[in-house]
């Protein structure tokens, strides 16, 4: 989820007969035109009357910064794409008042263990991995990496582009994969190592894949995305049947994100009732399609795309939440002077 706007922007979404409006803020890459999405939050208003402002407020390290900022006297009332990596600072920020929804029972438990108190709720998980051009790659004449150690090899110099973690959600996800690969006192070497090896940095995942990228007219074959990238190249490519970007399984960090009604509301009860709809069956039938990454209502049938082209790890890389919270400022911090001086 990307990074690169500061100004914040707002969609209404029309619907009939409506008597009260909420604001969903979110992070830049959620839907804010007329898309399934946001056709679905248009029937939500239908039947409640609650209409829905979508307001964009940047990647999820910037938009979790300015919730912060203004916790208990919030720019909106539910907050869309807070993830794991991000999770327990913001609930010690106390930006978001608990909520467990009536529909809970159809979210994949693997998910609600993560917030057993009702802290925030699960609206989609994914993984962020290295992703690669391959006729770029072709045309270069080098291999598509299959690991970690692959990317500080010369043969892969000035090919690769990355995301800040400070500012980042699958920058974040990104440098926590190379920790688990590496610990806490050999991650710091490794970096140096893609530093030395032309490492390519931006605040966000829309600066990085549709800036750099090679594929979306950039001159990196390398990023860091996700592992449902390829299926949105083949659904909206121009007669596409085979993916042109691929995944290397072995770097994917796997990432839920999660939903909030953010505390100070002034429309509690609408808030609850948006939360109960984006994890009902309707809404989550669109994720996968809209937002490219996968549903976790458990109901939920993915599009064949998905099926044929997304790469979901039978093992994703992960760390501790607790370890995460302890030391996820250090480690940016480090990753700072170690990366951008």
């Amino acid at each position: 989820t990307p990074a690169s706007t500061d100004d914040p922007g707002t969609t209404d979404t029309p619907a009939p007969d409506v008597t009260e409006t909420v604001t969903l803020v979110a992070y830049e890459s959620f839907p804010s035109e007329d898309t399934p999405i946001n056709e679905q939050l248009a029937a939500f208003t239908a039947d409640t009357g609650i209409g829905v402002e979508i307001l964009i407020a940047g990647d999820t390290g910037t938009m979790l910064s300015k919730a912060e900022l203004t916790a208990g006297n919030p720019e909106g009332d539910v907050m869309w794409g807070i993830d794991n990596t991000f999770l327990t600072r913001a609930i010690d920020s106390g930006i978001f008042e608990p909520y467990v929804s009536p529909g809970i029972d159809s979210v994949d438990p693997r998910f609600t263990d993560l917030v057993p108190n009702g802290e925030a709720t699960p609206v989609d998980f994914g993984d962020v991995c290295i992703n690669y051009d391959i006729a770029a790659l072709e045309g270069l004449g080098v291999e598509p990496p299959t690991s970690l150690d692959d990317l500080i090899d010369p043969a892969y110099a000035d090919l690769l582009v990355v995301e800040n973690p400070a500012t980042s959600s699958p920058g974040l996800a990104f440098l926590l994969a190379t920790i688990d690969e590496y610990g806490d006192d050999g991650w710091q070497d490794y970096w140096s190592g893609l530093v030395d090896n032309g490492v390519s940095v931006t605040d966000g995942w829309t600066d990085a894949y549709y800036g750099e990228f090679t594929y979306a007219g950039g001159d990196r074959p390398l990023v860091v995305s996700y592992g449902s990238s390829p299926p949105f190249e083949v659904l909206f490519g121009d007669g596409l049947t085979e993916a042109p970007t691929g995944v290397v399984e072995s770097t994917c960090y796997r990432q839920v994100e999660f939903a909030g009604i953010l505390a100070g509301t002034d429309q509690p009860d609408a808030a609850q009732q948006l939360i109960d709809f984006l994890i009902s069956e309707p809404f989550q039938a669109e994720v996968a399609l809209n937002v490219f990454v996968f549903p976790v209502n458990t109901y939920v049938e993915l599009d064949p795309a998905f099926a044929d082209f997304a790469v979901i790890p039978d093992e994703s890389r992960s760390l501790d939440t607790e370890d995460v919270d302890a030391n996820r400022e250090d480690w940016i911090d480090e990753w700072t002077d170690l990366v951008i001086g």
